[in-house]
């Protein structure tokens, strides 16, 4: 154990609580991936062991079984990632539309490889599989938000904006909405 301490504040708590409350008695369990979820968001979006053995704890299970979950979903990070977590999505459908240059983009833009953080702790940047928008492809998925259909200059906007600590628009980088063809809906209702 190296000194450092988790608990989750009141409001997690209060969340936590209610995560709980959806299971039965005895299976209280099934609410370790939301538990997670708020412990990894309250430790500065990762996953420390005190954090897991905290969680194993409050659902009665062995703390192993926990390490089990977390380290098979990758939407867990078990070590310090950076303020910005850039997921860039290199499946098939991605790769097929360009992902390629969209990750070289990133790392020259962020100055980074795969996996490594910026000094400053800004930037973490992955290579990941399917982010659930292969329509939109290529996709990137930073934190919370996914933004689609990219080039290699609006990935880099994104960037740079979110450098510069300005919020940038999620969703289509091409002025898509949904998953409809480029250029807006081209069917004709038919009478």
């Amino acid at each position: 154990m190296n000194g450092r301490s988790f608990a989750f504040n009141a409001e997690n708590m209060a969340r936590a609580r209610k995560a709980i409350q959806k299971y039965p008695e005895g299976r209280q369990a099934s609410a370790v991936l939301p538990l997670l979820d708020l412990a990894q968001r309250q430790n500065g979006n990762w996953l420390s062991i005190e954090a897991m053995d905290y969680v194993a704890k409050m659902l009665e299970m062995p703390p192993v079984r926990v390490y089990e979950v977390a380290s098979f979903y990758t939407m867990f990070n078990l070590k310090p990632v950076g303020e910005h977590l850039v997921q860039v999505c290199t499946t098939t459908p991605c790769w097929l539309r360009g992902s390629g240059a969209i990750v070289e983009a990133c790392k020259e833009k962020l100055g980074i490889g795969m996996g490594e953080t910026t000094p400053d702790g800004k930037f973490t940047l992955r290579k990941v599989e399917c982010l659930g928008a292969c329509v939109n492809g290529p996709v990137v998925q930073i934190n919370d938000d996914v933004y689609e259909d990219l080039t290699p200059q609006t990935v880099e906007k994104v960037l740079g904006d979110l450098e510069d600590g300005r919020k940038p628009v999620a969703g289509s980088q091409a002025g898509r909405t949904g998953s409809e063809p480029r250029g807006g809906a081209d069917s004709k209702e038919r009478t």
